[in-house]
C-alpha cells in the first residue's frame, strides 16, 4: 500500500507556495480560527496577569495545544489565521511606521541587511560541503534561515530543482527552520537583554537574525514597541530580497522553475510587502489620523498574536524527532552565523 507524502509546516508560507488556501465554505474556517483566538485570549489573560509580552505566551500556549493539529476539521481556520492574518498585520503595522523612520536606519543598516544574508548563504553552503552534503542543500539550507524561512526554502527548492534537492531534504529544513525559528522567538530577545541593547540595535538584531516573519515581528514587539518597528523594516527588506536571491541562484544552478502541479515564477515583491510600503508612506503624510493609527496597530498586534499561536499549534513537532541531527547543523551553522553577524555589526555601528 502506497504511503502519504509526509506533511510540510504550514505555518510561515506567506507566499502560498507550500499549501494553497483551502477551497471550502466559510462555516469550516470557523473551527480553527476560533481554537487561534481562544489560545490567544487566554495568552492575553495570561500577559496581563504577569505583565509578560503577548506573542510570546501565545507561541508557548499554541506550542501546548500542537496535538490539535491531527484534527483535519480545524485546518482551514488554522491556514487562514497562520498565514492571512500574518499578511494583514504586516500591513497594518506600515500604520505605525513613517519614512523618517526607514530612512533614519541609513544605507549602513540596508548594507548590513545584504552582507548578512550573503554571509548566512555562504555559512551554509560551507557547512554543507564540511558535513558531507551537496552545496544544493546548503544553499537551502542558508537561504532558508536568511531570508524568510519555510517560504524561501520552497522557492528555493523549488529554482534548485529535485534533481539536487530531495524532498526528504526539502522536508527537513522546513522542519528546522520552523524549530529554530521558534526558539528564536523565545532567545533572542533575551540575548539583546544580556547585551544591554537599546530598542534600535535590538530590534535590527531581531529583523536580521529571525528566520520567519511571525516570529520576527513576534519577538520584535515583545522586547519593545519601537524595536518590533525596528525588526518590521529589516526583515521586510530581507523578505525583498527574495527576488534576486532566486535570480542569482538559478544563475549559478540552471534548472527551470518547476513546482508541484505546474510551472510558475517566484512573485518579485510579495503584495504584503508592498502594502507596508504603501501604508507607511501615506502615515509619513500626516493622513492618517492619530486614533486610526493606534486601532491599527492594535489590531495587528491582536492578529500577529493570533497568527503566532496557529502557528504553534500547526509546528510538525514530532517530525524533528525522526532525523539524526548531522543535517540540521547546516541551519544551526547558518543561523549562529547570522546572529553574530547582526550582532556584531549593531553593537559597533548602531
Amino acid at each position: 500500500m502506497d504511503m502519504p507524502p509526509p506533511q510540510l509546516p504550514q505555518g510561515a508560507d506567506l507566499f502560498g507556495d507550500i499549501e494553497r488556501t483551502p477551497a471550502t465554505r466559510w462555516r469550516e474556517y470557523l473551527p480553527g480560527l476560533m481554537v487561534a483566538v481562544l489560545a490567544t485570549l487566554a495568552a492575553a489573560s495570561l500577559a496581563d496577569r504577569y505583565n509578560a509580552p503577548l506573542t510570546l505566551l501565545a507561541l508557548l500556549i499554541g506550542l501546548a495545544m500542537n496535538f490539535l493539529s491531527a484534527d483535519r476539521r480545524l485546518t482551514p481556520g488554522l491556514t487562514l489565521a497562520s498565514r492571512e492574518l500574518l499578511r494583514w498585520a504586516i500591513v497594518l503595522v506600515g500604520a505605525r511606521i513613517t519614512i523618517e523612520q526607514i530612512i533614519a536606519l541609513g544605507p549602513q543598516s540596508l548594507l548590513a541587511v545584504l552582507a548578512i544574508v550573503a554571509l548566512t548563504i555562504g555559512a551554509g553552503v560551507l557547512a554543507a560541503r564540511l558535513l558531507g552534503f551537496t552545496p544544493a542543500f546548503g544553499t537551502l539550507s542558508g537561504g532558508a534561515v536568511a531570508i524568510c524561512g519555510a517560504s524561501a526554502a520552497m522557492a528555493l527548492s523549488a529554482t534548485l530543482g529535485e534533481r539536487r534537492v530531495r524532498q526528504a531534504e526539502l522536508t527537513l529544513v522546513l522542519v528546522g527552520t520552523s524549530a529554530m525559528s521558534s526558539a528564536a522567538l523565545v532567545l533572542y530577545p533575551a540575548i539583546c537583554e544580556l547585551f544591554k541593547l537599546n530598542d534600535i540595535q535590538a530590534g535590527f538584531v531581531l529583523g536580521a537574525s529571525i528566520h520567519d516573519v511571525a516570529q520576527t515581528l513576534g519577538a520584535g514587539y515583545a522586547f519593545s514597541t519601537s524595536a518590533g518597528e525596528t525588526a518590521t523594516i529589516v526583515k521586510l527588506a530581507r523578505v525583498a530580497l527574495l527576488a534576486p536571491v532566486l535570480a542569482l541562484v538559478a544563475l549559478a544552478f540552471p534548472q527551470p522553475l518547476k513546482i508541484s502541479g505546474g510551472t510558475r515564477a517566484a512573485p518579485l515583491l510579495p503584495w504584503f510587502v508592498v502594502g507596508f510600503f504603501v501604508v507607511a508612506c501615506i502615515n509619513s503624510t500626516g493622513m492618517i489620523p492619530v486614533q486610526v493609527s493606534g486601532l491599527a496597530a492594535d489590531s495587528a498586534g491582536w492578529m500577529l498574536a493570533v497568527s503566532v499561536a496557529a502557528t504553534a499549534i500547526r509546528s510538525p513537532l514530532g517530525e524533528i524527532l525522526k532525523t539524526g541531527p548531522k543535517p540540521l547543523l547546516v541551519g544551526i551553522i547558518a543561523s549562529l552565523t547570522s546572529l553574530v553577524a547582526a550582532l556584531a555589526f549593531a553593537i559597533t555601528t548602531l
